[in-house]
């Protein structure tokens, strides 16, 4: 069953075989439209949104060629498969070469014809989607990010939506990596102050000793360099959201004076004693254990509980696994887009994927994806696209491999060649670097169970 659905539109002007075609189909769940001429299809087209067009090439009137004429000019991201007799195969390998998915012969191996037909919907739905976010660019988040559906994201979405217009101080917590900042600023972008600046300070990145600089401000004069008055991040938020990013790091001596402007709501630059009113919510986050931190007198237990009001706990990725291949699909079309390409992920790869650690979390998971798609020749990632890091787990999956006999091997290495192909074995015969009559009288000898 296709889980993922979508639209197919047969055209035949023989009832019967439009009406089996459409049975099997419909059984694999997708919505089928028939029409048994081209002109009747063209109008279901102008009318309806179609994944993917299976057509007979002989047909009364206009025929399957001439049809594909007018998707080629029309709608040339629809892929079209035809069904053709033995007396029209070279003009079916003809459109091929002109840009068609794929053809069989009639009567068709339907098993094949629906792997085929699946990874035609999958390819127009894909370019779909990027359409999408090519009109719509990932940039404020706004509303919820789709990082999940395991129940853990869940209630994380769920305390983001009662909490979103409280005025009451978020700590986030989580491993390095996890998406600290992207629930921040869904958080930010879901409330009321969504038209305010969001301004986020990484209290790590900063030197020491220009934290107090940044964060307050300071005016001209204030020290040596300081050419001109400057305001800090508080009075850049002010009316919006202030994201404190690894709050832990702050010494303390800043700390005293973050809990201060946190109880007054007022900041005095550097180098000034006027106070400037400040208005905004505090989101923090920590991947330190900062009740341990209180305990060993490096974090002060006031600060600590005037941030930790609402407390949100990001899972690491390898406690939520299942979000993996929903992380791995955003992350592989946002790549798509900017790098202009259309791949898919190996079901190898996302065996390993779902199978490895992930010590760097979502932004590891993040890279690796960017990583492969940019240096991807094919239109699928598979092993060889992984980096360094991932190479034991893929050592694994060889290690497996290594125990078939040659000719498992063989096999294996036809069927991933012929299904990166879409059954083309003429291409298929180049990727492995054999004959074409190689490759056929490999397929004769298992009996052409491919």
């Amino acid at each position: 069953m296709n889980e993922r659905g979508g639209t197919v539109l047969v055209v035949d002007d023989e009832p019967n075989a439009v009406k089996v075609l459409s049975s099997i189909l419909a059984g694999e769940g997708y919505s089928v439209l028939a029409s048994e001429d081209v002109d009747g299809a063209i109008r279901l087209i102008f009318r309806e949104e179609v994944d993917a067009v299976i057509t007979d090439i002989r047909m009364p009137g206009k025929d399957g060629l001439q049809f594909f004429e007018y998707m080629a000019e029309n709608h040339a991201d629809i892929p079209v498969i035809f069904l053709t007799a033995f007396g029209t195969v070279e003009s079916a390998v003809h459109t091929i070469q002109r840009g068609a998915f794929n053809y069989f012969i009639k009567p068709p191996d339907y098993p094949k014809l629906k792997s085929t037909l699946a990874k035609a919907v999958q390819q127009r739905q894909m370019k779909r989607e990027l359409g999408v976010l090519r009109r719509n660019p990932p940039g404020k988040n706004n509303g919820y990010p789709s990082t999940g559906n395991t129940p853990q994201m869940l209630r994380i979405f769920e305390t983001i939506e009662t909490i979103k217009d409280s005025e009451s101080s978020v700590l986030i917590c989580g491993e390095t990596g996890t998406g600290k900042e992207l629930i921040a600023r869904s958080l930010h972008y879901s409330s009321k102050r969504r038209e305010k600046p969001f301004v986020a300070f990484n209290c790590s990145a900063i030197p020491r000793e220009l934290v107090e600089s940044e964060l307050f401000g300071y005016e001209k004069g204030a020290f040596t360099g300081a050419t001109c008055r400057r305001i800090g991040r508080f009075e850049e938020a002010s009316g919006g959201t202030i994201f404190l990013d690894e709050i832990g790091e702050l010494e303390l001596p800043i700390q005293a004076k973050l809990l201060r402007v946190l109880q007054e709501k007022e900041i005095a630059r550097l180098g000034s004693n006027m106070k400037v009113n400040v208005d905004f919510r505090l989101v923090s986050s920590t991947n330190r254990d900062l009740s341990v931190e209180v305990r060993e007198g490096r974090f002060r237990e006031d600060l600590y509980y005037r941030i930790n009001v609402v407390q949100v706990r990001i899972p690491p990725l390898r406690e939520r696994r299942d979000d993996i291949p929903l992380l791995a699909g955003e992350f592989l079309k946002e790549f798509c887009v900017r790098e202009n390409k259309t791949v898919t992920l190996s079901s190898q790869v996302m065996e390993i994927f779902r199978g490895y650690e992930w010590p760097g979390n979502v932004r590891q998971l993040r890279n690796v994806i960017e990583r492969a798609v940019a240096l991807s020749k094919d239109n699928s990632l598979d092993l060889r696209d992984l980096p360094e890091e991932l190479n034991q787990e893929s050592k694994g999956l060889q290690t497996s491999d290594s125990r078939k006999t040659l000719k498992e091997v063989e096999l294996l290495a036809i069927r991933d060649a012929l299904e990166k192909c879409n059954g083309n074995k003429s291409k298929a015969a180049k990727v492995l670097g054999i004959s074409r009559k190689a490759l056929y009288k490999r397929l004769s000898d298992e009996g052409n169970c491919f």
